[in-house]
């Protein structure tokens, strides 16, 4: 009889510790925050933004390595070792190598050069190695190109982000939500807005919304040189733009394979003056600071809050707080890098302060 053996059970004992330490973490992380923001009570309507910044890394991904982690144990792909390499414009990246440094396994990030320092200083933090590429389009190409050097793994967010995850439940950010929002005043939210970079957020909570039978709608707001819009307008999947997104996190210069847009009710394509704009006027009214991608998504919310009030309606929003802006110090909150990137914020400043003071949009 013959027989092969592929596994050890020191391999085996390996894979079932690492996995331990990373549900470990997520049975002492509490749950998010859902905070209101405020808006006149006779609107009849309320936002709310789940503060994904309150996570031990930072920001929304937190969530995403987690789920990359445990899919690529469980999947045999990483072992006592294995060298994990990731392409990330940088929180991925900074939440990936929290993981790998808990599991003591060497972390490679493979990011633009435009990446925020702040970002790159907190990944060499948690003990990972930079590896800093001039073109945003070609990072996935050199991460592939680090793991085959190293014999590592490429963990590739973008093709696993959506199969990860538990859309079902399991705590996810999605039935979080809805368990937060039970005791508003409207619990279901007429719209939940997400900007896309891996597309596995509003994978989950699109797939979510439709498993519960919610009413809920679910928009995308993209950045300007992000493929998935004009992709989901002209219903082409195989359309590129070949450009970085100025915005971190969200946008991408092709449509990865975890964008589901069947499950996209709207999409929204907001200029990147829009969410700096957005998120330095939220900042102000939040009393904190707050990340790029996050204005993005407020410039999504104000718009279609504006649009209910125009018909009358009622009922709730919710959106992400991505994380927190003093990761963006030098970039987003500085007028100089503003003003280097050709940007001006005046109109859509005008924009956001009308929509705060009178509920109407006129961008």
């Amino acid at each position: 009889m013959e027989q092969l053996d592929r596994c050890c059970d020191d391999d085996r004992a390996w894979v079932t510790e690492a996995i331990a330490k990373v549900s470990a973490d997520a049975n002492r992380s509490a749950d998010t925050h859902l905070l209101p923001f405020p808006l006149p009570r006779d609107w009849g309507i309320e936002l709310y933004l789940k503060d994904e910044s309150v996570h031990p890394t930072g920001s929304l991904k937190h969530r995403l390595a987690r789920s990359l982690f445990l899919h690529a144990l469980c999947n045999g792909w990483i072992g006592a070792g294995t060298t994990v390499v990731e392409a990330s414009s940088g929180s991925t990246a900074v939440s990936e190598a929290y993981f790998a440094n808990m599991l003591g396994l060497p972390f490679v990030a493979v990011m633009p050069a435009s990446t925020s320092k702040e970002k790159c200083e907190l990944i060499e933090f948690h003990g990972a190695e930079l590896h800093l590429v001039d073109d945003p389009a070609k990072v996935v190409s050199a991460a592939i190109e680090v793991a085959a050097q190293r014999g590592g793994h490429f963990m590739d967010q973008f093709t696993y982000a959506e199969r990860a995850t538990d859309w079902r439940g399991n705590n996810n950010i999605a039935e979080s939500i809805f368990q937060q929002m039970a005791l508003e005043r409207h619990p279901i939210p007429e719209w939940i807005v997400i900007g896309a970079g891996t597309g596995g957020t509003s994978a989950t909570i699109g797939r979510y919304v439709r498993y519960q039978r919610y009413r809920t709608k679910i928009c995308v707001v993209d950045p300007e040189n992000s493929a998935f819009y004009p992709a989901y307008a002209a219903g082409d999947p195989s359309i590129v733009t070949g450009l970085g997104s100025r915005i971190e996190g969200i946008g991408r210069p092709k449509v990865e394979a975890s964008f589901l847009p069947s499950i996209v009710d709207r999409m929204l394509r907001v200029p990147d003056a829009a969410s700096l704009a957005t998120m330095r006027i939220a900042s102000g009214v939040l009393g904190r600071r707050i990340g790029g991608s996050t204005g993005t998504n407020l410039w999504g919310a104000f718009s279609l809050i504006a649009q209910m009030r125009a018909q009358g309606a009622t009922g709730s929003v919710v959106t992400l707080l991505c994380d927190g802006g003093e990761r963006y110090a030098n970039t987003y909150y500085s007028d100089t890098w503003i003003a280097n990137q050709g940007l001006d914020l005046t109109a859509a400043t005008q924009t956001v302060q009308n929509f705060l003071t009178t509920g109407t949009w006129h961008p």
